[in-house]
């Protein structure tokens, strides 16, 4: 299933937690995600296909990105299970990714232990310090996501 940039608002399942749409309206009123931050650092919203249900949901998370590729987190604040949106990516299949006002279609890839996981958890750390203190408040390995240009 493809995901559309600029889809209606109302093409969205609607978002639960309050300060996540009110983020989600500033965006939205401003077609730029730079309106808005957590703690005052730099997000992208992620725009995805819901596993089970097939209905759009849109996620801010941390802006993390290297030459085009962008990487997803699924820390939940250091939770022992993971954020909701977790499931719907690791289903795999193509993201719609709101970086400022562009729209970027990306593969998804769950990066597995190695060298490469290291080098974006690094990466996600800079860009979001609180990380490694959320690696430390639980017993999961966060999951690390990368968002990739499709391939041709």
């Amino acid at each position: 299933m493809s995901i559309e940039p600029h889809a209606p608002a109302t093409s969205y399942l609607p978002e639960k937690t309050s300060w996540v749409a009110t983020q989600l309206a500033q965006i939205d009123a401003a077609g730029d995600t730079r309106v808005a931050d957590i703690n005052g650092m730099s997000i992208i919203v992620m725009t995805m296909r819901g596993a089970r249900s097939g209905l759009l949901r849109r996620v801010p998370v941390m802006r993390v990105e290297h030459d085009g590729t962008y990487a997803a987190f699924a820390s939940k604040g250091g939770a022992a299970k993971h954020p909701t949106w977790f499931y719907n990516l690791n289903a795999g299949g193509e993201v719609l990714v709101q970086d400022g006002t562009e729209q970027l279609t990306r593969t998804i890839r769950l990066l597995e232990a190695g060298p490469e996981r290291d080098q974006w958890w690094d990466r996600g750390v800079a860009a979001f310090p609180p990380y490694a203190e959320y690696q430390q408040k639980t017993d999961r390995q966060i999951p690390v996501f990368l968002l990739e240009p499709r391939n041709g």
